[in-house]
């Protein structure tokens, strides 16, 4: 990760930790552009989102989506995941 600590919204709803977005995945961030790339083990971008520096200001953008840990999966098998 390149900088800096934040919270993104994934694909399937979830807001997660840029420190911790589970699936194997990590997170490339650019602060001053407030982009989040998901990458997975191999660099491959899985996911971009906004980043939001903390939970306040993802309610605060209207975003109702609830705060999960890396350990909640990304989608199922049955979505080819």
């Amino acid at each position: 990760m390149s900088g800096s600590s934040g919270y993104f919204v994934d694909w399937g709803g979830n807001t997660r930790s840029t420190d911790d977005p589970g699936g194997g995945y990590h997170c490339d961030v650019d602060l001053p552009a407030r982009y989040v790339a998901v990458l997975s083990k191999n660099g491959a971008l899985v996911h971009e989102a906004t980043l939001y520096k903390t939970l306040a200001d993802v309610e605060k953008a209207g975003i109702k989506a609830p705060l999960v840990p890396g350990s909640h999966p990304w989608g199922s098998s049955s979505e080819g995941l």
